[in-house]
């Protein structure tokens, strides 16, 4: 768990990223128990409720399922249905404007990826 929470940014939704990029970094796999509400609570001094936004929206999205009793665990498919999800963000939020602005300057398609093509050679250099 990260040491503190970012204020700009609504506290189930960091909690909710956090078990995100910690099940696509590997650091908990598919059927590994996450931490408890409570857990979440105490480590960040945040109401519990807070804390439950932000894994109950795990659960809906079939990220997260509950054994009675236990706790909550990684499903066997949350790292293919992160990765799907991430990608379309990624596709919205970068590859849109990307494409949008390129468009604007006339950039073709074969420019851009030449450009990207550019910028790899240049890190690995």
């Amino acid at each position: 768990m990260k040491n503190n929470l970012d204020e700009t940014k609504p506290i189930f939704l960091q909690i909710k990223e956090q078990l995100e990029d910690s099940i696509l970094s590997d650091s908990v796999k598919a059927g590994e128990r996450v931490p408890s509400t409570n857990e979440f609570a105490s480590y960040y001094q945040i109401n519990p409720a807070t804390a439950a936004k932000g894994i109950n929206e795990l659960v809906t999205e079939e990220i997260l399922y509950k054994r009675r009793g236990v706790g909550m665990f990684v499903t066997e498919n949350a790292k293919h249905i992160l990765i799907k999800k991430r990608k379309q963000t990624f596709y919205d939020h970068y590859i849109q404007p990307l494409r949008q602005e390129a468009a604007k300057l006339h950039i073709s398609k074969d420019e851009l990826l030449e450009m990207i093509q550019k910028g790899d050679e240049r890190d690995e250099n």
